[in-house]
């Protein structure tokens, strides 16, 4: 499976603040989760030896307990699965016995998904043995759309707002992602600008090729949230200016067309790629009266 930007949101938010993992296993797994007081990412890169196959986990995590006992602490390897891939997931045992033996730490391995056909997938048993017997049983602690829930209102959102980011990415190819965005958005305005604008980046790229994609760019498009950083805010402004310039020379093609004007190569190049609004007007009110092209741009 290739790298996209959903795959790396859904295990890159387990670094990005450390009460995320706590809130994932105590709301979803039903865990007593302790105080942690650090998460620390590590080298994902699990060869033993540079001849060995290279192999790559998604996040490594080293989670310290809030205990002071080394024995509660532990590794946290997070694994993003979009689609099913045997390949990908006959290495999780491997992550898993890897790191135990490298930390002697306890290792939880985190799938997490966002298509619920995929999670079930994931949350079957890897067994390992040959003839019959089982040496080595891996099963993955799996998140997915069936049991991670949505959340629906601000108020919820707004109480846990990496939880709420987290959710939303989940699900975001559900019936209801439009409702939970839109719940996610207007959360967004209860923290501080810096972090809302942040945490609003991070669920764009995080939704990747999913239909929550489009819905959370015309959310963050309609001027309504203050936290939209100013070069977004530019670049909508630039954007709806690209848009009003592309369709003033559609309008001036077409009745260019209807007047019967030939429109060469490079006049019509002309026209598409003028984007000053002034110019266009000007273009656009001599459509009217102009017996050729040449005509339309003089001086």
């Amino acid at each position: 499976m290739g790298v996209t930007p959903e795959h790396e949101g859904l295990h890159r938010i387990f670094g990005e603040d450390k009460a995320v993992l706590a809130s994932v296993l105590s709301r979803v797994m039903k865990v007593d989760m302790p105080v942690l007081t650090d998460v620390k990412e590590l080298n994902v890169d699990l060869t033993e030896f540079k001849k060995v196959v290279e192999r790559r986990s998604d996040t490594v995590l080293y989670v310290k307990s809030g205990s002071g006992t080394l024995a509660d602490d532990f590794i946290l390897v997070v694994e993003s699965q979009t689609d099913e891939d045997d390949t990908r997931r006959f290495a999780w045992p491997y992550y898993v016995s890897y790191l135990q033996a490298k930390y002697n730490l306890q290792v939880l391995l985190l799938v997490v998904c966002s298509k619920a056909g995929t999670a079930r997938w994931a949350r079957q048993p890897i067994k390992i043995g040959p003839l019959g017997l089982t040496c080595q049983v891996t099963t993955p602690v799996v998140l997915g759309p069936d049991n991670v829930p949505a959340v629906r209102t601000v108020a919820e959102a707004a109480r846990d707002l990496h939880f709420a980011v987290f959710s939303a990415l989940t699900h975001s190819r559900g019936p209801d992602v439009h409702a939970i965005l839109a719940v996610l958005a207007t959360a967004l305005e209860t923290t501080d600008k810096e972090t809302a604008s942040d945490l609003s980046e991070f669920t764009e790229a995080g939704l990747g090729s999913t239909p929550g994609f489009e819905i959370w760019r015309t959310l963050m498009a309609s001027g309504a949230f203050t936290y939209v950083s100013e070069t977004r805010s530019q670049g909508r402004a630039e954007g709806r200016a690209e848009g009003r310039a592309e369709e003033a020379a559609k309008i001036i093609l077409r009745l260019l067309k209807r007047r019967g004007i030939q429109v060469d190569d490079d006049s019509r190049q002309r026209i598409e790629s003028c984007t000053d609004q002034d110019t266009l007007e000007k273009w656009a009110d001599r459509t009217v009266d102009v017996e050729a092209i040449e005509e339309l741009f003089e001086d």
